[in-house]
């Protein structure tokens, strides 16, 4: 098998069985606590052409290089780089005004999106927060491949800093949905209740967005191989 394989044991698993993250393009191969791992291994070595195919079906990496479009908040904007420039990020209308050396640009970009990500989500939940009547002790980001927001018992909220290139209405259902939390630390009706009054949306119209979006939004940043 070409492709490096992650090999997990659940507690739950009834059989082995083979899947593709999106967000990573990982192959795993999830087995029940006791099964053999060599039957299994041996098994997945077969299943290289289904391996293949949903890695075909997997999203396309978009490096940030010059020309390259990335979405901010759903609106796109163009990498408009020049070497003459100077380092610093501005985005000026559709545009994403960048300069210094070629190296290291991809890290610049992230970066700079990491830092708008924390200051537009921070204002929003801070404005969220007040509706609701909470504190929020804290708002960090991060790069978690399986959530897109967390709230910690101690009123921390963390978020996904590729929230900032869904649209708008996404990134502010998920601040909702996690406000909710300071609140009701489950998922109950009275928890649902309150994420969607403090929606400006349906919020099954974001889940619904992420469901068919959402991996794409990992494979920004990334180099093609």
């Amino acid at each position: 098998m070409s492709e490096p394989l992650e090999v997990v044991r659940h507690p739950r698993a009834r059989r082995a069985r083979l899947s593709v993250d999106p967000a990573s393009g990982r192959v795993r191969l999830t087995l029940p606590p006791r099964a053999p791992v060599k039957a299994a291994l041996q098994w997945a070595a077969g299943q290289q052409a289904w391996i293949e195919a949903q890695r075909a079906r997997l999203p396309v990496p978009r490096p940030f290089a010059p020309g390259a479009v990335v979405p901010l908040g759903g609106e796109p904007a163009t990498i408009d780089w020049d070497a003459a420039r100077p380092r610093r990020i501005e985005r000026i209308g559709d545009r994403l005004v960048c300069g210094g050396p070629a190296d290291g640009l991809s890290r610049r970009i992230e970066l700079w999106l990491r830092r708008e990500a924390l200051r537009v989500l921070s204002l929003e939940t801070a404005e969220c927060a007040a509706r609701a009547g909470v504190s929020v002790s804290a708002v960090t980001i991060g790069d978690p491949r399986g959530r897109w927001g967390s709230c910690a018992s101690s009123g921390a909220i963390r978020y996904s800093w590729r929230l900032i290139l869904a649209p708008a209405f996404v990134r502010r259902s998920t601040v909702a949905h996690e406000v909710a939390h300071r609140v009701h630390m489950n998922h109950s009706p009275a928890f649902h209740a309150l994420a969607a009054t403090l929606d400006e949306r349906d919020p099954a119209e974001s889940r619904a967005w992420l469901r068919a979006h959402g991996a794409s939004l990992h494979w920004f940043g990334r180099e093609s191989e």
